[in-house]
């Protein structure tokens, strides 16, 4: 579906548009190493004998389209290894990819990911809060799904992961890899004409939130081989990334071009993300004093203010007749192995005390 929003990225790719057509046919026509994140929700191939029924005998409304039969798990697995070698194709060197399944083919993508040279950074368990009930009481809740992310390949060390953003994200804690989200419902859920959902297997916008916000950054460029209802579209759009989606029903397609035309993008000062200090220019303290922002003699304390040191012209501090670096006499005078310099001195501002991190922040707003 040739959508009038289209745009082109520098690596010629045309972003923001679907692709009406088989995936491994319309992923062929992608220019190669042009996308930065895949998130990948291929057919799971339930492989249902028959129909799914409530205990009060009312049918379940589950997958029963064709896109998701296949004649044998052989089938299954060239039609698997096809879509994933086209990807790995499309992926930038310092691309992710993400692919969700179930018990019924994840096992069985996750192999072929690792034939095809993929590198599995995670696997991640979406539990669901909500989950659909086992109606037959023949087996446990299916409560969870799996999503495995991997780079391209086993020397991609440069990918993205906003490990910051996430921990803010997380109230200050480490992002863990099990996620505890709802399934798609209510009035985010896409209906047909009839009132019943649109697509069986919608995933809910915050999973997708979670994932872009985890490894891709503004202005990338995210593939979507399996776009359905356009829920990857419709969460790219809004945090300002570009899209790219691939989708065999055209039904489907329409669905998703109206709902992504619906979307407003973010101001660009909300959706950037909260950088990875790695990916900070480095500021030795030495350049604090060579800039003026602490003269030699200057006074630094602890951060109880029991200690206290002078700053020295070459960037080291001395205290009590002893001299090193922020950090070895933060160390030192506290009698710990290590110490973190940035945070634990601290220095006068104005009558009151304040971290030399502070001082390190504004001389990297200016490098950046």
């Amino acid at each position: 579906m040739r959508n009038s929003t289209a745009t082109k990225s520098k690596r010629g790719i045309i972003s923001n548009r679907i692709h009406i057509g088989e995936c491994a046919e319309e992923l062929k026509a992608l220019p190669g190493e042009s996308v930065d994140v895949v998130f990948a929700d291929p057919p799971y191939n339930l492989q249902l004998q028959r129909e799914l029924k409530r205990p009060n005998n009312s049918r379940v409304d589950g997958v029963e389209e064709d896109w998701d039969k296949f004649s044998s798990f052989a089938e299954y697995d060239e039609f698997t290894r096809e879509w994933l070698r086209q990807c790995q194709r499309v992926m930038k060197k310092t691309g992710t990819i993400w692919v969700i399944g179930s018990y019924h083919n994840i096992f069985r993508v996750g192999a072929i990911m690792q034939d095809l040279g993929f590198w599995i950074l995670n696997d991640i368990v979406w539990r669901k809060s909500n989950p659909m009930p086992n109606f037959r009481g023949r087996r446990f809740t299916n409560a969870h799904e799996t999503m495995i992310w991997a780079t391209k390949d086993a020397d991609a060390t440069r990918y993205t992961f906003n490990y910051e953003a996430l921990k803010v994200f997380n109230d200050d804690l480490q992002m863990r890899s099990d996620w505890v989200l709802p399934i798609c419902s209510g009035s985010e859920r896409l209906k047909n004409g009839q009132g019943k959902k649109l697509h069986p297997t919608q995933k809910p916008e915050s999973l997708l939130h979670r994932v872009l916000l985890a490894s891709s950054r503004p202005g990338d460029v995210i593939l979507d081989p399996f776009f359905g209802t356009g829920t990857t579209g419709a969460v790219a759009k809004r945090l300002g990334r570009n899209w790219v989606g691939i989708e065999r029903d055209a039904d489907y397609a329409r669905a998703a071009c109206k709902r992504i035309a619906a979307i407003e993008q973010a101001d660009q000062e909300v959706i950037q993300t909260t950088p990875s200090k790695r990916a900070l220019p480095r500021v030795p303290f030495g350049t604090l004093v060579e800039r003026g922002l602490l003269h030699p003699g200057a006074t630094l304390y602890g951060s109880s203010s029991r200690h206290a040191a002078k700053v020295r012209a070459d960037g080291t501090i001395i205290c009590n007749s002893a001299s090193g670096s922020i950090h070895k006499m933060g160390a030192h005078v506290q009698g710990l192995e290590a110490c973190n310099g940035w945070t634990y001195w601290h220095y006068s501002n104005k009558g009151k005390l304040a971290p030399i991190d502070e001082l390190r922040q504004i001389v990297r707003e200016e490098m950046m």
